[in-house]
């Protein structure tokens, strides 16, 4: 996902009106600038980051929405409102069939190991942010036995 797509995005839902839409892309431009930031990339943002980015705000608004109290729907409706906008700019996952397929062709000779860290510690440099850590974790220690 490109910055500049986000912002586009932005400025089309402030024309539209849509406050909430506009609060939700609002909240990840900002936190893809301040990662960029800390990171010292100012210009040109990679994909990466932002992906990176809009991957770990999705995991903080289901944190949100699993802690909060069920009475609260008010909270938990604008959560979930917040939450599918994310989804819509959220990379696209690899499923655990592509995940097993990616190991068992480009690592191999690892898995022939059984040694979990060494399987994860090579795994996890390729497939970050391309797919799901716990399902990652399931399918190599579905490999290890």
């Amino acid at each position: 996902m490109k910055l500049e797509t986000l912002q586009k995005d932005m400025i089309a839902a402030m024309k539209a009106k849509d406050k909430e839409r506009k609060d939700s892309i609002s909240s990840l431009v900002g936190a893809v600038k301040k990662v960029a930031i800390d990171e010292k990339v100012r210009d040109d943002i990679p994909e990466e980051l932002v992906d990176r980015v809009i991957l770990k705000e999705m995991k903080s608004v289901k944190e949100q929405i699993d802690t909060c109290p069920a009475e609260r729907t008010d909270l938990l409706d604008a959560y979930r409102a917040r939450y599918a906008v994310f989804e819509e700019y959220a990379p696209k996952m690899l499923s655990a069939e592509e995940v097993k397929a990616v190991i068992m062709e480009k690592f191999a000779d690892v898995v022939a190991t059984k040694n979990k860290g060494m399987i994860m510690k090579n795994v996890m440099g390729e497939l970050k942010g391309k797919a799901d850590g716990k399902v990652i974790n399931q399918i190599v220690a579905e490999l290890c036995k």
